[in-house]
């Protein structure tokens, strides 16, 4: 049975995720963390921006991210791991998650492409997409991408080559970094204490959903 097509809406929220052909790595360094973040932002313009190595000497002297005007889509929350993304996106132009995902795959595979001397598909075929339909979703969901490199079902450490939005919502790290519209979540909360606290105890709870999972796939097996 084919899964339904997501019809994209303005002004509604969805959560987009992708990985790797055959679970393989999309980043080898930072250098291809931070190239794919960057081109998270470049990419998201109604207008063509052309190559990101060319419009880096045309833009030298303003480094701030997000500086655009006229986005396809607003992030709300990201993840970024070695073998897959996360995305929460806002569409807000017609057809906009779709024209910045084209973008950002076809870009990012050109670069990887060029730069490991690899020819083929990157990614493990179109984006997969769901409908955020409730508030109370959108919340859990965000918490769910924000930490998602910390709730890896195999136990392991958060890896050096995974990014994520977490910092930002908690005003850390580089503020030039900054381009999430948080506010549309941290808007529902008295303070950034207590949306963290409010993440923190999601997350155990997504911990031992994903354990439970686990051991009943192994009794059923």
């Amino acid at each position: 049975m084919a899964m339904r097509k997501t019809i994209f809406a303005n002004g509604e929220f969805y959560h987009i995720f992708n990985r790797g052909v055959d679970k393989r790595d999309i980043f080898s360094d930072q250098s291809d963390l931070q190239r794919f973040f960057q081109s998270m932002n470049e990419f998201n313009t109604i207008d063509p921006i052309g190559s990101i190595f060319e419009n880096r000497f045309k833009d030298q002297n303003n480094n701030q991210l997000g500086r655009q005007a006229s986005k396809l889509v607003n992030f709300v929350a990201y993840c970024l791991n070695p073998n897959h993304f996360h995305f929460i996106l806002e569409q807000i132009e017609n057809n906009g998650i779709e024209k910045f995902l084209h973008r950002l795959g076809t870009g990012y595979s050109k670069y990887f492409n060029n730069r490991y001397k690899r020819s083929g598909a990157l990614f493990q075929g179109k984006f997969k997409s769901i409908h955020v339909d409730s508030n109370e979703y959108l919340l859990h969901l965000s918490v769910y991408v924000n930490l998602n490199d910390k709730q890896d079902s195999l136990g392991r450490l958060a890896s050096k080559l995974s990014k994520s939005s977490w910092d930002e919502y908690l005003g850390k790290g580089d503020p030039c970094e900054y381009f999430c519209e948080k506010n549309i979540i941290l808007g529902q909360f008295p303070s950034i204490d207590d949306y963290e606290k409010f993440a923190l105890g999601s997350l155990e709870g997504i911990k031992q959903r994903k354990q439970q999972e686990k051991e009943m796939k192994g009794f059923l097996d």
